[in-house]
């Protein structure tokens, strides 16, 4: 099937379901700002491959995947349609691509394909993160046999293989300094501390088991039901880049049951504000605050 250019929406896929598909229906945002391609062509390939499986087994009847565009580049916008047709050409989702709103934060953009969304459930998922297979089936059977879990988390892994911690407690300021800013020489010294901040304390005794509630989620990788999003509005566009996750989670936790469910895998090659220079650490900062003042502050 050959993609059509158009002004704001690109590559249009139509699915003909069958008549033995059940349900579900999902929307996929993922937002890029001139984005590693090589990393990017991976999560899409990645991502058709789960879909692929959830629908194969009778638990996604119509996706659409956006790709929502901040880069201020017009190549840029050209080299991520193709690798979106290369991956999606032969399947049957519905994919869309919106650019040209210049750079309006990361959950601003996400919001644009959320809000007034009407699908069962929405992945946000990073440029940066590939699904295992088996991931979307995963999220989606457990969804399915638990109407009260609004969003899920899933098992992360660096690409070393390494287990990454991303489910979180809520933060303090000394966390957070400790976490993100601190030298690395320091940080031994309250590695207790800092274990228990990434509940590595609950996590290194559930490797096979699900944690719930969880009280901060990373933006990254979330599954949700639509219902949660529609409770909460999505991101706060106050923050433009950093917290904006936190911020969900916690109002999220008010409406809705989290869970950490570690049979939906996931590869996360990104992370770490203070390694991308000091733009990144004053965004860091900036959203802290805003953060702390909307959600009380702790400081130790």
């Amino acid at each position: 099937m050959t993609a059509r250019w158009q002004s704001t929406t690109i590559l249009t896929h139509r699915f003909n379901p069958s008549s033995d598909v059940a349900a579900s229906t999902l929307t996929i945002s993922i937002v890029t700002y001139r984005p590693d391609l090589a990393l990017l062509d991976r999560t899409l390939h990645k991502l058709a491959g789960s879909l692929v499986a959830a629908r194969e087994q009778g638990l996604l009847r119509v996706a659409n995947v956006a790709l929502i565009d901040n880069s201020e580049e017009r190549g840029i916008a050209a080299m991520v349609i193709k690798l979106a047709q290369e991956n999606f050409r032969d399947s049957d989702f519905t994919m869309s691509y919106l650019h040209g709103h210049a750079n309006i934060g990361y959950g601003a953009a996400h919001n644009l394909v959320m809000h007034g969304g009407n699908t069962h459930f929405h992945l946000v998922l990073n440029p940066d993160v590939e699904l295992d297979v088996d991931a979307l089936p995963e999220a989606l059977r457990y969804f399915e046999a638990h109407p009260d879990v609004g969003v899920i988390a899933p098992a992360v892994s660096n690409a070393a293989g390494k287990r990454e911690y991303l489910c979180k407690r809520y933060p303090s300021v000394a966390d957070l300094a400790l976490r993100g800013l601190a030298p690395r020489w320091l940080r031994p010294l309250f590695r207790r501390r800092l274990d228990r901040y990434e509940m590595r304390d609950v996590m290194k005794r559930t490797r096979t088991e699900i944690v719930s509630p969880v009280p901060v989620m990373s933006g990254s990788c979330m599954l949700l039901r639509r219902k949660a999003i529609d409770a909460t509005g999505g991101f706060d566009p106050g923050y433009f880049l950093y917290f904006e996750d936190f911020d969900w989670s916690v109002r999220l936790n008010r409406v809705t049951r989290s869970v950490y469910l570690p049979s939906v895998r996931v590869v996360h090659h990104g992370g770490g504000a203070a390694r991308k220079g000091w733009r990144h650490i004053a965004y860091f900062v900036r959203s802290a605050v805003r953060f702390f003042n909307k959600n009380g502050w702790h400081w130790w």
